[in-house]
């Protein structure tokens, strides 16, 4: 879709999906126009199937799982600051440190983003549910193949996000 098209989409969708989060997010002004500006950057750069059929199903697919993700990163980072939290003073690392721990969670989690939704859940079912690649597999309706392939190419790009 060209960006005639993508404007187009904005112009008649919008509003519609910002509707659709303040509903879902309790009123959150702020948090529904981020997640309606990140559902439109991700259509930017994802190929053009499915917008045209149904957009509203095509724009609210991408919306909710930008919050299933948004909750997701918040979980982790609230996770970490109660661990934190329940340290001895002693133990407890430094403002320096929890800044920079904060930013890491922050390019993992823009990393979990960039990756292509299989990818992604492969990588969250075997890390943070722990189940066994072929567990993965028959959720999934993959072979334990390509669920290695996915596990290799996630480890990769955190490495390169991290270290690139």
């Amino acid at each position: 879709m060209d960006s005639t098209g993508i404007a187009s989409l904005y112009r008649q969708h919008h509003a519609w999906l910002l509707k659709q989060l303040l509903r879902r997010l309790g009123g959150q002004h702020a948090e529904a126009w981020d997640l309606v500006h990140d559902t439109f950057e991700r259509v930017l750069r994802q190929p053009a199937r499915n917008r045209q059929d149904q957009p509203r199903g095509y724009l609210g697919t991408i919306a909710k799982r930008l919050l299933i993700d948004r909750h997701r990163r918040r979980q982790i980072e609230n996770a970490y600051l109660e661990a934190l939290a329940g340290q001895p003073e002693r133990m407890a690392p430094s403002p320096e440190a929890i800044v920079e721990i904060v930013e890491q969670l922050r390019g993992i989690c823009d990393t979990l983003d960039r990756m292509p939704q299989r990818m992604r859940d492969v990588f969250l079912l075997a890390r943070i549910e722990g189940l066994a690649y072929g567990d993965i597999a028959g959720r999934l309706g993959v072979s334990v193949n390509i669920v290695q392939k996915d596990m290799i190419q996630a480890w990769q790009r955190f490495y390169y996000a991290l270290h690139g």
